[in-house]
């Protein structure tokens, strides 16, 4: 039962009391206390209905955000930095990672070539460029 109902019942026991409301002091009292009832039940009502609508609301845009984060945030652990090389070799690419790139030297997949992986100035900027 609502606050609404359980006023309206509170009021309909009032008025089977026949109490008199214009000459009785308690009847005044009795009929104002539940004219307050009413207004605040209807006032919590309203309240209650706002507090849903506003939840469903952060519920769309928590969604949202969780959207945007993934976009933004998440990237997968074992996606790390590659970098493209060429084969000196086979002139294949070669997609190498931070751990060849610290150790120095490659082998190629293709032709199973080793080569040392020159760091200088021109290795990086193609290193960039095919990023």
């Amino acid at each position: 039962m609502t606050i609404s109902e359980k006023v309206a019942y509170l009021k309909g026991l009032a008025e089977g009391l026949n109490l008199d409301v214009d000459k009785s002091k308690e009847g005044k009292l009795i009929s104002v206390m539940i004219g307050i009832l009413e207004e605040i039940g209807l006032s919590i009502e309203d309240l209650e209905e706002n507090a849903l609508a506003l939840g469903e609301e952060i519920d769309v845009l928590s969604d949202d955000l969780a959207d945007v984060e993934s976009v933004v945030f998440d990237e997968d652990e074992d996606d790390g930095d590659y970098f493209e090389v060429e084969c000196p070799n086979c002139e294949e690419p070669i997609l190498i990672d931070d751990e060849a790139l610290a150790a120095g030297e490659v082998q190629c997949p293709n032709c199973e070539t080793r080569f040392a992986l020159d760091l200088s100035d021109d290795t990086v900027d193609a290193d960039e460029d095919a990023e």
